[in-house]
């Protein structure tokens, strides 16, 4: 599909999902499109080679954050297996997963081991996962070592963002251009990968264009490396015009983000399908905004999109907490936010996980 297309694609979504008035003020973009995307034809193909895929973006219930997930003193390759063995039970066969540039720069050879111990547990449970590089959503500051405690009752308190600032240094592009081509080279082959997702959330804490720099390099070294598994990043927010043009016309595979009811979720589904490639839903499902297994799922079933809704097991992100409100005593909140699981793997909800089996045929 011409450029064009898919700009007047992203716009609509802008002007629709957002404020009609604010879109019809931007300037004119042409986002720069690096060399090396793959062909609509070859995406598709990839594609349809799959089953209809869902899961979660996955951190284990012992970790607070990537760090405390990835770094040798308390990466738990037996705790994960347990949790995705609770996976597999309910036909879920595709995983979102953070990896962290320091956990990387700490120990790039013990890093890279243990990503292959956790793909190789992954294999073994029949998941598929989507590693993601950078992130601007919530915490800066990220240093290895001890990890801070859960504050109270208080929605992802400490997941960190990926790296935590605003890009302008020569060296530390550098480093940032190191460590994303040194893990893409290692797995570049890797089956048992289905995607990178290079950047999350571009643009969140009021970074917005001042990540496009960033944006465009891991999307430049992404595809010097030339992985087997296609590369995306996934729009979230539509006001971001600049980045989102970016990000649709360098995708291999569109993804995106959409926390909203369903009628809202089905219409930005329909915008998206405009550029004529595989979706994948990489974020959704937030209980008290009515992105519900039981109003949403279906219909990305029936849709074709894959469908990944945020958190699987309650654990130190505190995720069954709503980022819109603080309970400071913790105690557990009338309705879930997020996750699929308590701590000992009983469902939260039995209705949503045998709704879940059924999807995937289980």
């Amino acid at each position: 599909m011409k450029i064009k297309s898919i700009l007047a694609a992203a716009m609509l979504c802008v002007a629709t999902v957002a404020n009609a008035q604010d879109a019809a003020k931007k300037p004119a973009y042409t986002p720069q499109v690096i060399p090396g995307r793959w062909t609509m034809e070859k995406a598709n193909s990839w594609y349809a080679q799959y089953p209809w895929m869902s899961g979660a973006n996955y951190i284990p219930a012992y970790a607070i954050n990537q760090m405390e997930m990835w770094q040798a003193d308390t990466f738990d390759a037996a705790a994960i297996d347990k949790e995705f063995g609770w996976a597999e039970g309910i036909g879920f066969n595709l995983m979102r997963v953070f990896l962290h540039s320091q956990a990387w720069k700490a120990d790039a050879s013990g890093f890279k081991k243990r990503i292959d111990q956790f793909l190789t547990v992954a294999d073994k449970h029949h998941i598929k996962i989507m590693f993601v590089f950078f992130d601007d959503c919530w915490n800066t500051g990220a240093k290895p070592g001890k990890q801070p405690e859960p504050k109270v009752g208080v929605h992802n308190s400490g997941w960190l963002q990926d790296p935590g600032f605003i890009v302008k240094k020569p060296e530390d592009f550098a480093y940032l251009k190191k460590y994303v081509t040194d893990i893409l080279t290692t797995f570049k082959n890797d089956k048992r990968i289905l995607l990178w997702d290079l950047y999350n959330e571009p643009g969140n804490k009021d970074k917005g264009n001042a990540s496009m720099e960033l944006l465009v390099e891991v999307f430049k070294w992404a595809r010097a490396v030339n992985p087997s598994q296609p590369v995306s990043a996934g729009m979230w927010k539509w006001e971001l015009y600049d980045l989102n043009a970016f990000q649709a016309n360098n995708s291999d595979v569109i993804t995106y983000h959409n926390y909203n009811p369903l009628e809202n979720h089905e219409f930005m589904v329909k915008v998206l399908k405009f550029n004529a490639r595989p979706l994948i839903c990489t974020e959704y499902m937030a209980r008290t905004r009515n992105s519900t297994f039981e109003t949403v799922m279906p219909m990305l079933k029936e849709q074709n999109v894959a469908a990944i809704n945020w958190g699987f097991v309650s654990g130190k992100t505190n995720t069954i907490f709503s980022w819109e409100k603080v309970i400071p005593d913790g105690s557990e909140p009338p309705l879930w936010f997020h996750d699929v699981f308590r701590k000992d793997g009983k469902p939260y909800k039995q209705a949503e996980v045998d709704l879940i089996k059924k999807l995937n045929g289980k």
